[in-house]
Protein backbone atom coordinates (compact mmCIF):
# COMPACT_ATOMS: atom_id res chain seq x y z
CA UNK A 1 0.00 0.00 0.00
CA UNK A 2 1.19 3.18 -1.17
CA UNK A 3 1.85 6.12 1.95
CA UNK A 4 0.44 9.39 1.39
CA UNK A 5 3.17 11.83 0.43
CA UNK A 6 2.31 15.02 2.82
CA UNK A 7 3.17 18.73 0.98
CA UNK A 8 5.96 19.48 3.43
CA UNK A 9 7.96 16.14 1.54
CA UNK A 10 7.76 17.66 -1.56
CA UNK A 11 9.33 20.16 -3.61
CA UNK A 12 7.18 23.58 -3.02
CA UNK A 13 4.97 24.51 -6.59
CA UNK A 14 6.33 27.06 -8.31
CA UNK A 15 3.84 29.16 -8.06
CA UNK A 16 3.82 29.21 -4.62
CA UNK A 17 7.23 29.78 -4.80
CA UNK A 18 7.05 32.71 -6.73
CA UNK A 19 4.13 34.26 -4.64
CA UNK A 20 7.05 33.54 -1.40
CA UNK A 21 9.90 35.58 -3.67
CA UNK A 22 7.59 38.27 -4.60
CA UNK A 23 6.28 39.30 -0.89
CA UNK A 24 10.43 38.55 0.30
CA UNK A 25 11.61 41.08 -2.62
CA UNK A 26 8.86 44.02 -1.54
CA UNK A 27 10.91 46.83 0.07
CA UNK A 28 9.43 47.22 3.37
CA UNK A 29 12.40 48.77 5.98
CA UNK A 30 11.44 49.08 9.39
CA UNK A 31 8.67 51.93 9.60
CA UNK A 32 7.97 51.34 5.83
CA UNK A 33 6.32 48.37 5.59
CA UNK A 34 3.97 49.06 2.83
CA UNK A 35 5.27 47.98 0.32
CA UNK A 36 4.64 44.60 1.34
CA UNK A 37 1.62 44.91 3.76
CA UNK A 38 -0.39 47.41 1.01
CA UNK A 39 1.33 46.69 -2.07
CA UNK A 40 1.64 42.52 -2.20
CA UNK A 41 -0.68 41.18 0.96
CA UNK A 42 -3.66 43.52 0.63
CA UNK A 43 -4.34 42.53 -3.00
CA UNK A 44 -3.71 38.95 -2.05
CA UNK A 45 -6.28 38.98 1.10
CA UNK A 46 -8.86 40.25 -1.21
CA UNK A 47 -8.02 37.85 -3.96
CA UNK A 48 -9.08 35.16 -2.22
CA UNK A 49 -10.63 36.21 0.96
CA UNK A 50 -14.48 35.72 1.04
CA UNK A 51 -16.91 38.71 1.28
CA UNK A 52 -17.47 39.08 4.87
CA UNK A 53 -13.89 38.94 6.07
CA UNK A 54 -12.62 42.51 6.40
CA UNK A 55 -8.86 43.99 6.51
CA UNK A 56 -8.10 46.26 8.99
CA UNK A 57 -5.56 48.98 8.08
CA UNK A 58 -4.02 51.33 11.07
CA UNK A 59 -3.31 54.88 11.56
CA UNK A 60 0.29 55.07 13.02
CA UNK A 61 1.53 52.35 11.36
CA UNK A 62 1.48 50.14 7.89
CA UNK A 63 0.30 46.76 9.29
CA UNK A 64 -2.76 45.17 8.38
CA UNK A 65 -5.11 42.65 10.16
CA UNK A 66 -6.98 40.29 7.84
CA UNK A 67 -10.36 39.40 10.51
CA UNK A 68 -12.26 36.42 9.81
CA UNK A 69 -15.61 37.50 11.91
CA UNK A 70 -15.54 41.29 11.91
CA UNK A 71 -17.06 42.41 15.00
CA UNK A 72 -17.78 38.86 16.66
CA UNK A 73 -15.92 39.93 20.11
CA UNK A 74 -18.01 37.00 21.87
CA UNK A 75 -16.38 34.62 19.90
CA UNK A 76 -13.12 32.98 20.60
CA UNK A 77 -9.70 35.23 19.25
CA UNK A 78 -6.93 33.68 17.37
CA UNK A 79 -4.51 36.44 16.25
CA UNK A 80 -1.49 34.69 13.91
CA UNK A 81 1.48 37.39 13.43
CA UNK A 82 4.10 37.69 11.21
CA UNK A 83 6.21 41.37 10.97
CA UNK A 84 6.52 42.96 7.70
CA UNK A 85 9.90 45.02 8.77
CA UNK A 86 12.93 44.43 7.30
CA UNK A 87 16.53 45.24 9.18
CA UNK A 88 18.16 48.47 6.71
CA UNK A 89 21.02 50.44 6.91
CA UNK A 90 20.52 54.08 7.14
CA UNK A 91 22.72 57.01 5.99
CA UNK A 92 24.07 58.92 8.46
CA UNK A 93 26.39 61.11 6.87
CA UNK A 94 27.55 62.55 3.73
CA UNK A 95 31.54 62.91 2.84
CA UNK A 96 33.43 65.46 0.59
CA UNK A 97 34.54 62.94 -1.47
CA UNK A 98 31.08 61.26 -2.31
CA UNK A 99 31.27 58.75 0.01
CA UNK A 100 27.52 57.95 1.72
CA UNK A 101 28.23 57.00 5.47
CA UNK A 102 26.06 53.92 6.68
CA UNK A 103 24.87 52.69 10.34
CA UNK A 104 24.58 48.86 9.86
CA UNK A 105 22.10 48.31 12.42
CA UNK A 106 21.26 44.49 12.81
CA UNK A 107 24.10 43.38 10.20
CA UNK A 108 27.77 42.40 11.01
CA UNK A 109 29.25 44.98 9.32
CA UNK A 110 31.50 42.31 7.63
CA UNK A 111 29.25 40.64 5.92
CA UNK A 112 28.25 43.81 3.95
CA UNK A 113 31.28 44.75 1.93
CA UNK A 114 30.80 44.66 -1.53
CA UNK A 115 26.98 44.01 -1.93
CA UNK A 116 24.69 45.75 -4.31
CA UNK A 117 22.07 47.63 -2.23
CA UNK A 118 18.94 50.14 -2.75
CA UNK A 119 18.98 53.30 -1.46
CA UNK A 120 15.12 55.10 -0.84
CA UNK A 121 15.25 58.82 -0.60
CA UNK A 122 11.83 61.16 -0.02
CA UNK A 123 12.41 63.96 -2.31
CA UNK A 124 12.70 67.11 -0.67
CA UNK A 125 10.69 68.51 -2.99
CA UNK A 126 7.91 66.44 -2.37
CA UNK A 127 7.71 65.11 0.98
CA UNK A 128 5.93 61.87 1.38
CA UNK A 129 7.38 60.43 -2.09
CA UNK A 130 9.83 57.90 -2.60
CA UNK A 131 13.17 57.88 -5.05
CA UNK A 132 14.72 54.30 -5.26
CA UNK A 133 18.88 54.97 -6.39
CA UNK A 134 19.78 51.66 -7.69
CA UNK A 135 24.07 50.56 -8.64
CA UNK A 136 25.36 51.51 -5.43
CA UNK A 137 27.34 48.39 -3.08
CA UNK A 138 28.90 49.02 0.38
CA UNK A 139 32.36 49.32 0.81
CA UNK A 140 34.60 49.57 4.37
CA UNK A 141 38.24 49.38 3.37
CA UNK A 142 38.41 49.92 -0.78
CA UNK A 143 40.98 47.57 -1.39
CA UNK A 144 43.18 45.17 0.61
CA UNK A 145 45.74 47.52 0.08
CA UNK A 146 44.47 50.63 1.92
CA UNK A 147 43.97 48.00 5.05
CA UNK A 148 46.51 47.50 7.90
CA UNK A 149 48.17 43.87 8.98
CA UNK A 150 45.88 43.09 11.42
CA UNK A 151 42.71 43.15 8.99
CA UNK A 152 44.54 41.90 6.06
CA UNK A 153 45.20 38.57 8.17
CA UNK A 154 41.98 38.49 9.55
CA UNK A 155 43.39 39.13 13.15
CA UNK A 156 40.76 42.67 13.57
CA UNK A 157 37.67 43.22 11.72
CA UNK A 158 35.81 45.68 9.97
CA UNK A 159 33.79 48.24 12.38
CA UNK A 160 30.60 49.57 11.60
CA UNK A 161 31.77 52.69 11.47
CA UNK A 162 33.99 52.07 8.11
CA UNK A 163 30.72 51.19 5.75
CA UNK A 164 29.96 53.38 3.44
CA UNK A 165 28.15 53.26 0.15
CA UNK A 166 30.18 53.53 -3.18
CA UNK A 167 27.81 55.59 -5.59
CA UNK A 168 31.26 55.75 -8.07
CA UNK A 169 31.06 59.34 -7.80
CA UNK A 170 33.38 61.43 -9.67
CA UNK A 171 34.26 64.67 -11.01
CA UNK A 172 34.23 68.26 -8.96
CA UNK A 173 32.03 69.10 -6.01
CA UNK A 174 31.14 65.12 -5.05
CA UNK A 175 29.17 65.87 -1.71
CA UNK A 176 27.60 68.45 -3.85
CA UNK A 177 26.44 65.93 -6.12
CA UNK A 178 24.85 63.47 -3.31
CA UNK A 179 23.07 66.27 -2.14
CA UNK A 180 21.78 67.04 -5.05
CA UNK A 181 20.29 63.45 -5.27
CA UNK A 182 18.21 64.32 -2.47
CA UNK A 183 20.00 61.62 -0.21
CA UNK A 184 19.98 62.87 3.75
CA UNK A 185 20.60 60.95 6.78
CA UNK A 186 18.19 58.74 7.72
CA UNK A 187 17.59 57.43 4.49
CA UNK A 188 16.77 53.52 4.16
CA UNK A 189 19.12 51.09 2.58
CA UNK A 190 18.12 47.74 1.72
CA UNK A 191 20.25 44.55 0.33
CA UNK A 192 19.17 43.76 -3.28
CA UNK A 193 18.85 39.86 -3.45
CA UNK A 194 15.62 38.51 -4.17
CA UNK A 195 15.65 34.36 -3.36
CA UNK A 196 16.35 31.55 -5.70
CA UNK A 197 16.78 28.14 -5.46
CA UNK A 198 19.31 26.08 -3.99
CA UNK A 199 22.01 23.87 -4.89
CA UNK A 200 20.08 21.33 -2.05
CA UNK A 201 17.03 20.24 -3.35
CA UNK A 202 14.22 22.18 -1.60
CA UNK A 203 16.22 25.30 -0.85
CA UNK A 204 16.52 28.57 -1.30
CA UNK A 205 18.47 31.32 -0.42
CA UNK A 206 18.53 35.48 -0.43
CA UNK A 207 17.78 38.06 1.35
CA UNK A 208 15.02 39.07 3.70
CA UNK A 209 13.98 35.73 4.90
CA UNK A 210 13.46 37.37 8.45
CA UNK A 211 10.63 37.57 8.42
CA UNK A 212 9.04 37.22 4.98
CA UNK A 213 8.54 34.25 5.52
CA UNK A 214 6.48 34.64 9.10
CA UNK A 215 3.76 36.51 6.68
CA UNK A 216 4.39 34.50 3.56
CA UNK A 217 3.25 31.59 6.59
CA UNK A 218 0.36 33.80 7.91
CA UNK A 219 -0.62 34.03 4.65
CA UNK A 220 -0.95 30.85 2.50
CA UNK A 221 -2.57 29.72 6.24
CA UNK A 222 -4.95 32.13 5.60
CA UNK A 223 -5.35 30.78 1.75
CA UNK A 224 -6.03 27.49 2.96
CA UNK A 225 -8.82 28.70 5.70
CA UNK A 226 -10.51 30.53 3.01
CA UNK A 227 -10.62 28.21 0.43
CA UNK A 228 -13.00 25.78 2.55
CA UNK A 229 -14.62 29.10 3.87
CA UNK A 230 -13.39 28.33 7.47
CA UNK A 231 -13.30 28.53 10.39
CA UNK A 232 -16.92 28.78 11.69
CA UNK A 233 -16.60 28.90 14.98
CA UNK A 234 -13.52 30.86 16.03
CA UNK A 235 -12.75 34.07 14.99
CA UNK A 236 -9.11 34.31 13.45
CA UNK A 237 -7.24 37.41 13.02
CA UNK A 238 -4.12 37.22 10.04
CA UNK A 239 -2.00 39.88 11.78
CA UNK A 240 1.07 41.72 9.64
CA UNK A 241 2.91 43.81 12.22
CA UNK A 242 5.53 46.42 11.69
CA UNK A 243 8.37 47.41 13.79
CA UNK A 244 9.32 44.07 15.37
CA UNK A 245 13.05 44.65 14.68
CA UNK A 246 13.47 47.48 16.88
CA UNK A 247 11.50 46.67 20.03
CA UNK A 248 8.52 44.79 18.49
CA UNK A 249 6.15 47.33 18.86
CA UNK A 250 3.66 46.89 15.88
CA UNK A 251 2.39 43.70 17.21
CA UNK A 252 1.56 44.82 20.84
CA UNK A 253 -0.37 47.66 19.35
CA UNK A 254 -2.23 45.13 17.28
CA UNK A 255 -3.07 42.60 20.33
CA UNK A 256 -4.14 45.89 22.47
CA UNK A 257 -6.38 47.00 19.39
CA UNK A 258 -8.33 43.48 18.93
CA UNK A 259 -7.78 41.67 22.06
CA UNK A 260 -7.14 38.05 21.57
CA UNK A 261 -7.65 35.22 23.21
CA UNK A 262 -4.78 32.96 21.27
CA UNK A 263 -1.47 34.50 20.04
CA UNK A 264 0.86 32.59 17.38
CA UNK A 265 3.81 34.31 16.59
CA UNK A 266 5.23 33.05 13.08
CA UNK A 267 9.16 33.83 12.44
CA UNK A 268 12.14 32.61 11.49
CA UNK A 269 14.65 30.47 14.09
CA UNK A 270 18.47 29.59 13.90
CA UNK A 271 19.99 26.30 12.42
CA UNK A 272 21.85 26.05 15.36
CA UNK A 273 23.46 22.47 14.35
CA UNK A 274 25.20 23.89 11.18
CA UNK A 275 26.08 27.50 12.68
CA UNK A 276 29.54 27.42 12.93
CA UNK A 277 31.62 27.95 16.00
CA UNK A 278 28.92 27.51 18.40
CA UNK A 279 29.31 23.73 20.02
CA UNK A 280 30.38 24.81 23.55
CA UNK A 281 27.44 27.17 23.94
CA UNK A 282 25.21 23.81 23.65
CA UNK A 283 21.87 25.49 21.89
CA UNK A 284 19.29 23.34 21.41
CA UNK A 285 19.93 21.07 18.09
CA UNK A 286 17.27 22.75 15.77
CA UNK A 287 17.90 22.19 12.00
CA UNK A 288 17.05 23.81 8.67
CA UNK A 289 14.66 20.57 6.44
CA UNK A 290 13.65 19.13 10.38
CA UNK A 291 10.70 21.01 10.47
CA UNK A 292 9.11 24.13 11.89
CA UNK A 293 9.59 24.81 15.39
CA UNK A 294 7.58 25.42 18.50
CA UNK A 295 8.87 27.50 21.50
CA UNK A 296 8.79 26.41 25.27
CA UNK A 297 9.77 28.85 28.53
CA UNK A 298 9.27 32.41 28.57
CA UNK A 299 5.45 33.42 28.18
CA UNK A 300 4.76 30.06 25.78
CA UNK A 301 1.89 28.95 26.63
CA UNK A 302 1.95 24.87 27.39
CA UNK A 303 -1.79 24.72 26.45
CA UNK A 304 -1.30 25.98 23.17
CA UNK A 305 2.20 24.55 22.78
CA UNK A 306 -0.57 20.88 23.43
CA UNK A 307 -2.85 21.66 20.97
CA UNK A 308 -0.12 22.50 18.01
CA UNK A 309 1.94 19.15 19.13
CA UNK A 310 -1.24 17.29 18.85
CA UNK A 311 -2.19 18.65 15.86
CA UNK A 312 1.74 17.97 14.44
CA UNK A 313 1.23 14.48 15.77
CA UNK A 314 -2.14 13.57 14.07
CA UNK A 315 -0.94 15.04 10.94
CA UNK A 316 2.58 13.90 10.82
CA UNK A 317 3.80 17.54 10.65
CA UNK A 318 7.71 17.52 11.84
CA UNK A 319 8.36 19.94 14.50
CA UNK A 320 11.08 20.74 16.72
CA UNK A 321 11.31 22.16 20.06
CA UNK A 322 12.96 25.30 20.59
CA UNK A 323 13.61 27.12 24.42
CA UNK A 324 13.48 30.64 25.58
CA UNK A 325 14.03 31.90 28.87
CA UNK A 326 12.71 35.43 29.84
CA UNK A 327 11.98 36.44 26.31
CA UNK A 328 10.88 34.49 23.13
CA UNK A 329 12.66 37.72 21.25
CA UNK A 330 9.43 37.48 19.18
CA UNK A 331 5.71 38.99 18.30
CA UNK A 332 4.85 35.80 20.59
CA UNK A 333 5.29 38.53 23.56
CA UNK A 334 3.18 41.11 21.71
CA UNK A 335 -0.09 39.97 24.54
CA UNK A 336 2.32 40.74 27.68
CA UNK A 337 3.78 43.51 25.75
CA UNK A 338 -0.03 45.18 25.31
CA UNK A 339 -1.24 44.00 28.29
CA UNK A 340 -3.66 41.54 27.16
CA UNK A 341 -4.56 38.55 28.64
CA UNK A 342 -3.88 35.95 26.32
CA UNK A 343 -2.76 32.67 25.70
CA UNK A 344 0.73 32.79 23.35
CA UNK A 345 2.68 30.55 21.37
CA UNK A 346 5.72 31.12 19.07
CA UNK A 347 6.36 29.34 15.81
CA UNK A 348 9.86 29.54 13.89
CA UNK A 349 11.44 28.40 10.53
CA UNK A 350 15.00 27.76 10.71
CA UNK A 351 17.39 29.52 8.53
CA UNK A 352 20.95 29.76 8.54
CA UNK A 353 23.57 32.71 8.02
CA UNK A 354 20.17 34.70 9.66
CA UNK A 355 20.48 38.80 8.86
CA UNK A 356 22.41 38.65 6.06
CA UNK A 357 22.09 38.96 2.24
CA UNK A 358 22.53 35.11 2.05
CA UNK A 359 19.75 33.90 4.38
CA UNK A 360 19.31 29.71 3.85
CA UNK A 361 16.11 28.10 4.13
CA UNK A 362 14.21 24.95 3.29
CA UNK A 363 10.87 24.74 1.96
CA UNK A 364 9.28 22.06 4.02
CA UNK A 365 9.49 23.62 6.89
CA UNK A 366 7.91 26.21 5.56
CA UNK A 367 4.95 24.27 4.45
CA UNK A 368 5.32 22.35 8.32
CA UNK A 369 4.76 26.18 9.25
CA UNK A 370 1.92 26.97 7.13
CA UNK A 371 -0.41 23.47 7.59
CA UNK A 372 0.41 23.59 11.32
CA UNK A 373 -1.39 26.74 12.15
CA UNK A 374 -4.10 26.21 9.26
CA UNK A 375 -4.74 22.89 10.81
CA UNK A 376 -4.28 24.17 15.17
CA UNK A 377 -6.99 26.61 14.01
CA UNK A 378 -9.44 23.86 12.54
CA UNK A 379 -8.67 21.86 15.58
CA UNK A 380 -9.36 24.82 18.09
CA UNK A 381 -12.61 25.93 15.47
CA UNK A 382 -13.65 22.01 15.90
CA UNK A 383 -13.84 22.51 20.27
CA UNK A 384 -15.78 25.88 20.09
CA UNK A 385 -19.41 26.13 19.11
CA UNK A 386 -19.15 30.65 18.43
CA UNK A 387 -19.67 31.36 22.22
CA UNK A 388 -16.33 31.26 22.66
CA UNK A 389 -16.49 28.63 25.35
CA UNK A 390 -12.76 28.09 24.52
CA UNK A 391 -11.91 31.07 27.13
CA UNK A 392 -12.94 28.61 30.25
CA UNK A 393 -11.03 25.69 28.91
CA UNK A 394 -7.96 27.61 28.83
CA UNK A 395 -8.55 29.42 31.70
CA UNK A 396 -9.41 26.39 34.12
CA UNK A 397 -6.62 23.89 32.15
CA UNK A 398 -3.17 25.30 33.15
CA UNK A 399 -0.52 22.17 33.68
CA UNK A 400 -0.69 21.16 37.85
CA UNK A 401 2.97 19.85 38.20
CA UNK A 402 1.89 19.06 41.81
CA UNK A 403 -0.65 16.59 40.07
CA UNK A 404 2.10 15.00 38.29
CA UNK A 405 3.30 11.52 39.26
CA UNK A 406 6.62 9.81 39.55
CA UNK A 407 8.54 8.50 37.00
CA UNK A 408 11.24 6.00 37.56
CA UNK A 409 14.27 4.26 35.80
CA UNK A 410 13.28 1.76 32.81
CA UNK A 411 15.42 -0.74 34.66
CA UNK A 412 13.33 -0.41 38.13
CA UNK A 413 10.10 -2.59 38.71
CA UNK A 414 6.99 -0.38 38.60
CA UNK A 415 5.85 0.10 42.04
CA UNK A 416 2.55 -1.85 43.08
CA UNK A 417 -0.87 0.47 42.23
CA UNK A 418 -2.23 1.39 45.47
CA UNK A 419 -4.84 -0.92 46.58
Amino acid sequence: MSQTVQPWQSPMPEEQFERMRDLLAAPSPVGLEGAMTYGVLKPWFEAFAPDDWHLHQFQGHAGVVLDTHPGRDEMFKIMVVGHADKIRLQVRSIGDDGKVWVDSDSFLPGTLIGHEVTLFSENPEDPGHYRRLEGGTIEALGAIHFADEETRTGRKGVKKEQLYLELQIHGEDKKKQVEQLGVRPGDPILLNRPIRHGFSPNTFYGAYLDNGLGCFATAEAARLLAADRGPENVRVLFAIASYEEIGRFGSRVLASELRPDALIAVDVDQDYVAAPGVSDKRFQPLAMGAGVTYTVGAVASEQLNEVLQRVARREQIPTQRDVSGRDTGTDGMAGVLGNVDCTAASLGIPVRNMHTISESGHTGDVLAAIHLIAESIRELDGQDDGSGRLRERFRQGHPRLDQAPGLAHPGVPAAPAPE
